[in-house]
């Protein structure tokens, strides 16, 4: 039997996955906002059940039981995070965080008002997928901006960081979900990205580079300065 604890452990584990190839104690501890000791011992409960695979000094992974314990609590914080931003006009800097705590309180009619409420969106304010009520995760085909080579034109599909200041960053240059530019240039295989899009250019360090999940757009593109 699955605790909604639980279920809130596998959604943070799956966050995480989607980065690392295995997710430390020490990374689910801080995401989950608790102590290392209650999360080795929620940790090996899982385990217990089937819901993770732990691999000693190295970490855990969500078993395939595990992802599908997961999705509830992933559409509930995705779906909350669109009401916040889109109803309630929290900045999108702020939903992550508030979604933890309002999300524990939702059930089943709840969620499906929200849902209705919101227009039945496909994606939350940073553009990752929201599961259908059934359990099924879009599958995207985007990657990091940081993989990519100059010149190439863009369209960004999510935005792949939680930092308020980062987030707050990229809202104050335009760069959200759907917004379309051409990387003109990088430096070097860590340095800085040169974007433009419209009539604006700007220079991007290769940390928020690398949070900024894009499809490329087919097409030609302008030479690289």
């Amino acid at each position: 039997m699955t605790t909604p604890a639980m279920r809130r452990y596998a959604a943070e584990v799956y966050r995480l996955q989607q980065d690392l190839p295995q997710v430390g104690l020490s990374e689910l501890s801080e995401a989950v906002g608790a102590s290392l000791q209650a999360t080795s011992r929620m940790v090996g409960r899982m385990k217990d059940q089937g819901f993770l695979e732990h691999e000693l000094y190295r970490g855990v992974r969500l078993t395939g039981e595990g992802e599908r314990i997961a999705m509830p609590a992933l559409r509930r914080h995705r779906l909350v995070e669109v009401f916040l931003v889109s109803i309630m006009k929290y900045g999108w800097d702020e939903a992550h965080d508030l979604s933890d705590q309002f999300e524990l309180g939702i059930n089943d009619h709840l969620e499906d008002r929200l849902d209705d409420l919101t227009g039945h969106p496909t994606r939350c304010p940073h553009g990752e997928p929201i599961p259908s009520k059934d359990g099924v995760m879009a599958q995207l085909h985007d990657t990091s901006l940081a993989n990519l080579h100059p010149v190439a034109r863009c369209r960004i599909s999510r935005v792949r960081t939680h930092n308020p200041d980062e987030l707050r960053y990229f809202a104050e240059l335009g760069l959200f979900p759907d917004t379309e530019f051409e990387l003109r240039n990088r430096i070097a295989s860590h340095g800085p990205f040169r974007i433009q899009f419209g009539k604006r250019e700007h220079v991007l360090g290769h940390n928020l580079a690398a949070a900024l999940y894009v499809e490329e757009i087919p097409g030609p593109s302008q030479a690289a300065d």
